[in-house]
């Protein structure tokens, strides 16, 4: 039954009938866009499940030259078959550009069940590498968590989660029409058994570098690499996309621009090791993160590394990735430093683009941030399309020229000053890496490790003479041909096949505890899931949470406590300030905080208004085009406020003259009499009288004296009356006598639709 077709490079997919299909997706039908993923009926027969692809795989049809919308797009991959699109987007057809790169999201809430949805969201906005990130230290765990639900104190990668995510992951890949690449971490003393669990369940993604166990997790130096090694091997096997680590010695070091030759010598050290043990240099991909994020000078000092790194490591893919060691919770901070990081991206060519959001600093993964950051990924590549067609890098000049060739020359003496202290081991108990001076100085301040230390250390054993291995993908002599010369290419043929090509001999533990597993949480929020009460949430369902934005005219300390009083105030429960910004040591401060609110909405009992019938530009162009239309306006009574009429009105504000009305433009405090007048005498076919003051109803008085002027002089039933304004409501102002109101978020297509519906009614109905 497990028999794979390869589709391109180490993407395969396997052959099924329908029955076996079926079976393995328990009867699920493919999802409908417009209804909620039915995460009940993933959970379903997981224990048959198994999944339908293996590898990694590249966004297709990339750097093709390509007509989409009125715009000719260059680097751009095949379109999705169900996408969201950028906010903008309806001004241009609806057209939603997908990037050459791979785009990355991380997946974080701690509830795998939620982040099936969140995936499906991501996925719509163009992500297509799903990063599981565990909340608890997986990289710390010494053996499979097979049956644990979050009781080790956050979100293990186990199976069931692994499997009921892949699983729905292939009825979102249907949906969107893209191949979805699944993404988590072979790191720690269990990195072998890590990796035999993803290619049985079809992760096609995964961090590998024993330097990250060494360095950051003390795991012994010589069962880290020896581990590597054979899960490397077996990531070969199933054609996942290895990303290494060495981005996080900048993440670390004190001043992290002063670390890239060691960065470099990373990357080189991790990627040969990979490719000694087998692995293609097409699926090993370098971490790049840029060293520094403004205010310094970051194009400066991070383009000379990122044209340095692509340049020595041109057969390897480069992975890129902001720099979380200077997050913070301002969105606009991390949405600038995202944007300019991905311009280098742009100019050097990345080939997977990951996506940091604000949650690093504020330590809460929303569902919203995720969806923005992979939204300012695919926005500044649609803009920054084409820009090497216009534009290049001057390689051959200073400063760039002399910049890039420091780097590699530091990179080498690097390197041979690691051989001088007799290897990489040496070099890691001397203290050589995450130092915080600029190669060749050090100030001793690095990370040092012992060779006869760390986690694990005395574990590693030489094989016996005899050793066998009857299993696929493993590292090493088998010495098999002693047993069987016909299974030396096929181990596990020794066993009719191993757990890779038999996924029906993988054992299957569910979860083991009887309060803290899916079902049990998923159970106590059941009126969240199948009825008609919803509730707000930010991470997962049921969970209540909304957050607010307010500024305080005090300084950071106090406006922090006061923000959280405010919540309090407002009957929110645990409230917390997630971000503060100061804008004057003494004027104030933007806070945000986060609480959890009381309540739910019953959407049986909520009135909703008919969505407004909008006409398109076009549309309302053709019209006006062939059949002209005059107004006259004004902000009526005694009412000075002008600019939320102009806005309705000039075309700068995308108001009704763009769409070729024309208007005569009356002023501000416009009496009454004075408007009907003015339509009298332009033979207008409407007035439009904007009026904000409310008190005493005044604004209301005012509409009435308009239809009762326009009566006593005999136009009422030849002029469309409208009336807007903050405080106006349309089912109060036809009350007052105007045909319709037009309250706050009001634009001028909404105006112009209206006047154009209005004018083709009254005709029909002989009224003018």
């Amino acid at each position: 039954m497990f028999e794979w077709k390869n589709i391109k490079d180490d993407y395969r997919v396997l052959k099924m009938t329908p029955e076996e299909d079926e079976k393995r997706m328990n009867g699920m039908k493919a999802l409908d866009p417009e209804e909620k993923i039915d995460v009940e009926e993933v959970l379903k027969g997981l224990e048959n499940y198994y999944p339908r692809s293996r590898g990694w795989h590249w966004r297709d049809g990339r750097d093709q030259v390509r007509e989409i919308g009125p715009f000719t797009y260059y680097e751009m991959s095949d379109p999705l078959k169900n996408s969201q699109p950028l906010p903008a987007a309806p001004s241009f057809g609806n057209i939603d550009p997908q990037p050459n790169a791979v785009i990355t999201t991380e997946i974080a809430s701690g509830r795998f069940e939620d982040d099936i949805r969140r995936m499906r969201m991501a996925a719509w906005h163009g992500a297509d590498h799903l990063m599981v990130i565990r909340t608890a230290g997986q990289s710390h765990m010494e053996g499979l968590i097979e049956g644990t639900p979050q009781g080790t104190g956050g979100n293990p990668i186990t199976r069931k989660h692994l499997r009921a995510q892949r699983k729905a992951l292939d009825l979102i890949e249907d949906e969107v029409g893209r191949p979805l690449n699944y993404h988590s971490y072979v790191s720690g003393v269990a990195g072998p058994e890590v990796a035999v669990l993803f290619t049985e369940e079809g992760i096609s993604g995964a961090h590998q570098d024993p330097q990250y166990n060494v360095l950051y997790r003390n795991v012994n130096m010589i069962r880290s690499f020896v581990d590597a090694a054979e899960a490397k091997s077996v990531m070969t096997y199933a054609g996942i996309a290895q990303i290494d680590g060495a981005h996080n010695a900048n993440a670390t070091a004190i001043e992290a621009w002063k670390v890239i030759p060691e960065l470099m010598v990373q990357h080189g050290l991790n990627s040969m090791f990979s490719v000694l043990v087998g692995m293609k240099k097409s699926n090993i991909c370098l971490s790049t993160v840029p060293p520094t994020a403004q205010p310094a000078p970051n194009l400066s000092i991070d383009l000379p590394y990122a044209v340095a790194l692509r340049e020595v490591f041109k057969e390897y893919k480069m992975r890129a990735q902001q720099n979380t060691k200077y997050m913070t919770s301002s969105t606009r901070e991390a949405t600038v430093t995202h944007i300019t990081d991905l311009l280098i991206s742009e100019l050097t060519s990345a080939d997977i683009q990951s996506t940091i959001t604000p949650d690093e600093g504020r330590n809460v993964p929303w569902h919203i941030y995720n969806m923005e950051a992979i939204d300012n990924a695919k926005q500044a590549f649609a803009a920054f399309d084409g820009l090497m067609r216009m534009v290049k890098l001057r390689r051959d000049e200073d400063p760039l020229k002399s910049k890039v060739r420091e780097l590699k020359e530091k990179a080498v003496l690097y390197l041979e000053e690691i051989l001088e202290v007799g290897g990489y081991f040496n070099a890691v108990e001397a203290g050589f890496f995450v130092d915080s001076a600029e190669y060749p100085a050090r100030n001793g301040d690095g990370i040092a490790r012992e060779i006869e230390g760390g986690v694990g250390v005395g574990t590693v054993y030489e094989r016996a003479d005899d050793y066998m291995a009857p299993v696929t993908a493993h590292f090493g002599n088998n010495n098999i041909a002693q047993y069987d010369e016909s299974a030396v290419d096929d181990p596990a043929k020794l066993i009719d096949g191993c757990t890779f090509e038999k996924p029906e001999k993988i054992v299957y533990i569910d979860e083991l505890d009887p309060e803290d597993n899916v079902h049990t949480r998923m159970k106590k929020l059941e009126k969240y899931r199948h009825s008609s009460l919803i509730i707000p949430e930010m991470e997962w369902c049921g969970d209540g949470i909304i957050q607010i934005t307010m500024f305080l005219p005090v300084e950071e300390r106090t406006a922090e406590f006061a923000g959280i009083e405010v919540g309090r105030k407002l009957g929110l429960k645990e409230v917390e300030c997630i971000g503060k910004e100061i804008m004057q040591l003494a004027e104030g401060t933007r806070v945000e905080i986060k609480g959890r609110v009381q309540f739910d909405i019953d959407l049986d009992e909520l009135v909703i208004p008919p969505k407004p019938d909008i006409m398109s530009k076009e549309e309302l162009r053709d019209i006006i085009k062939d059949d002209p239309m005059t107004v006259v306006a004004g902000t009526v009574g005694q009412d000075e406020h002008s600019v939320g009429l102009r806005e309705i009105l000039d075309i700068k504000h995308g108001g009704i003259e763009g769409f070729g009305i024309k208007f005569h433009y009356l002023g501000t405090s416009v009496p009454p009499e004075k408007l009907v007048d003015a339509a009298i005498e332009t033979k207008a076919d409407a007035i439009l009288a904007s009026t904000i003051i409310s008190h005493d109803d005044i604004h209301y008085k005012n509409m009435r004296k308009i239809d009762e002027i326009a009566r006593e002089k005999g136009i009422r039933d030849k002029v469309i009356i409208c009336s807007g304004g903050t405080q106006v409501s349309n089912e109060l102002a036809v009350q007052a006598g105007m045909d319709a109101g037009f309250g706050r978020g009001t634009h001028g297509n909404n105006v112009a639709t209206f006047l154009v519906k209005e004018r083709a009614r009254r005709r029909e109905n002989g009224e003018n």
